[in-house]
């Protein structure tokens, strides 16, 4: 009986402290929602939205101001401090999707650490998730947040939604910081070949190089391009031309439905909303209206191939930043979705 007794409460230490294993970072609870993201201190954060609301969603990361901000229908409805990566460690720029989502993940690189809520951005291991936040960037490259922060927000995301990790969090913003946008191979960093242009030839289309999933659009004014991305692979892109174009770059998100009366010789445009990224807040949640559209002409043999595939949530930055490989500057990540076979 001793013996069991003794092996009962070996077992139940044991359990007590596998469970008290996983620490909790950051704040409890929500800063009031009136708080100013500049007043945040490390650790706090604001959520405004219930975790299963309906609408599309997307999150920005800026690594100036060690700040994430998450957007519903373009609507600001959540901001957290981050600690994002340290000098040797730095997180990647550019555009992302969820790849993976993990409530209990523990780290394969660096001996089993927790990463409670772990939302996947690269296969090479780069994430947001909970972990600690001493107000400056600490992480080995992933995207720390309070451990009550990630739980919503793993709540409130689907697979494939677009995280936009900038340079830059402040008027003038530029969230497409790099002046290229080359997809690379997640396994070993190097660029995956992209087509240009032929001469002559107003638009490329390759559907077949990622079949479904999640776009993502980036249009350069000074390029006068557009290119589009499928799990952070391209297919397709065209010329464009933009009168009145705007100045800085800024985010939009398709939602539901279809525009009133903006047409293009027949076909459709589907519903849009503006994003207020850092620096324009006062754009978010205003609806896209056909002047704004009528700003930017596309091929229609473009048009007729790209409309039918978005969706709500598909992302486009708008951008007067050059974006094409002969450009000098910077490149822009953007990940594919093939895992390898061990991911971090």
């Amino acid at each position: 009986m001793t013996r069991l007794l003794a092996g009962l409460a070996l077992f139940l230490a044991l359990v007590t402290t596998a469970g008290a294993a996983v620490p909790s970072w950051g704040a409890k609870q929500s800063s009031p929602a009136d708080t100013p993201p500049s007043a945040l201190k490390p650790g706090e954060w604001i959520w405004g939205g219930a975790p299963m609301a309906p609408g599309p969603m997307a999150v920005i990361v800026s690594l100036t101001e060690q700040k994430a901000y998450a957007y519903r229908n373009g609507i600001l409805v959540g901001v957290t401090t981050v600690s994002t990566g340290k000098k040797g460690h730095e997180t990647p720029t550019g555009v992302f999707t969820i790849l993976q989502k993990d409530k209990d993940h523990k780290s394969n690189v660096y001996n089993a650490a927790p990463m409670p809520y772990q939302q996947r951005l690269t296969w090479d291991g780069v994430a947001l998730h909970a972990g600690g936040l001493p107000g400056y960037p600490e992480s080995h490259g992933c995207v720390h947040m309070p451990t009550e922060f990630a739980k919503l927000l793993f709540a409130a995301t689907n697979m494939g939604m677009t995280v936009v990790v900038a340079e830059e969090g402040t008027a003038p913003v530029t969230v497409v910081h790099p002046s290229a946008v080359i997809p690379i191979d997640p396994r070993n960093g190097r660029d995956l070949t992209v087509a240009p242009l032929m001469n002559g030839s107003m638009y490329s289309w390759n559907p077949d190089a990622s079949p479904t999933g999640p776009i993502s659009m980036v249009l350069s004014v000074p390029d006068q391009r557009v290119i589009v991305l499928r799990n952070g692979i391209e297919i397709g892109r065209a010329k464009v031309e933009v009168t009145n174009p705007l100045v800085g770059t800024h985010a939009y998100i398709v939602s539901a439905g279809y525009m009133a009366s903006a047409t293009r010789e027949g076909l459709r445009m589907p519903n849009w909303i503006t994003i207020g990224i850092p620096g324009h807040g006062d754009e978010a949640g205003k609806v896209v209206d056909e002047a704004l559209v009528d700003r930017v002409a596309v091929p229609r043999e473009f048009m007729e191939k790209i409309l039918p595939e978005l969706k709500p949530g598909d992302v486009l930055l708008a951008t007067d930043e050059r974006i094409l490989p002969s450009t000098t500057g910077p490149k822009l990540q953007v990940i594919d979705s093939n895992p390898p076979e061990h991911a971090p």
